[in-house]
């Protein structure tokens, strides 16, 4: 029987710098997909949350797009690289982000980016299993009590190089520190903080705690510099 190839729900494929966590100021393609059911309050990408059958476009009015939109296209491994190829674009990093890009089987799309040699990092909640080839750099940004109310896996812990920990107060501190006394206290990992929606108060904590534990401070620059 012929193995079929998988389909991914692309939301937007963009060009720009990737302004969060270990590869910040690094210039990078985003492939964001739709779908996440993790509901977080704070979320700035709302309009990936649901994959509704109505919003399905055609490939063409995704790639490259500047504004948010709900819309999605279906894209298989080879229309993605060829659309890269096309696009034109001089990054060699790329992002798959969402919504929630663990909540598909990314190994097909990462193993051929990864063979036509871009490095490959991939955002997530940590809240589902990450099928994706071990040459990606995976960043868990954990999402502890949201709606959903998806736990944290063992095995995403475990897989991530980088964790991103999202803070506005004590408690997030505590969180994480909960976490990573079941990864070995994040021996070996990258461990950032970052500061929820620029908020000050969580901007000033971050950076204490950073400095008391040698972590790395997140400041979402892109946020910053106003760009995508």
């Amino acid at each position: 029987m012929p193995h079929q190839e998988l389909i991914y729900p692309i939301n937007e494929i963009f060009q720009s710098i990737q302004g969060e966590g270990y590869f910040t100021g690094q210039p990078a393609i985003f492939i964001r997909l739709q779908g996440c059911d993790v509901g977080c309050s704070w979320c700035d990408t709302r309009h990936t949350w649901v994959v509704d059958p109505a919003r399905e476009v055609v490939s063409s009015q995704i790639l490259d797009r500047s504004s948010n939109s709900d819309c999605w296209a279906s894209m298989t491994t080879e229309q993605l690289c060829k659309s890269l190829r096309d696009l034109g674009y001089t990054a060699r990093h790329v992002v798959l982000t969402g919504g929630e890009p663990c909540q598909y089987d990314l190994r097909p799309l990462s193993r051929a980016l990864l063979e036509q040699g871009y490095q490959v990092q991939i955002e997530t909640s940590g809240t589902t299993e990450i099928l994706a080839d071990a040459g990606c750099w995976v960043t868990l940004s954990p999402k502890i009590g949201m709606k959903g109310g998806y736990p944290i896996l063992d095995s995403a812990l475990l897989r991530a190089q980088e964790i991103k920990h999202p803070v506005a107060m004590e408690k997030h501190i505590h969180d994480l520190d909960h976490l990573l006394a079941r990864c070995q206290h994040g021996a070996g990992k990258v461990i950032c903080l970052q500061p929820i929606s620029q908020q000050r108060r969580a901007t000033e904590l971050a950076i204490r705690i950073c400095i008391e534990r040698n972590w790395r401070l997140s400041v979402q620059m892109h946020k910053y510099l106003n760009v995508d």
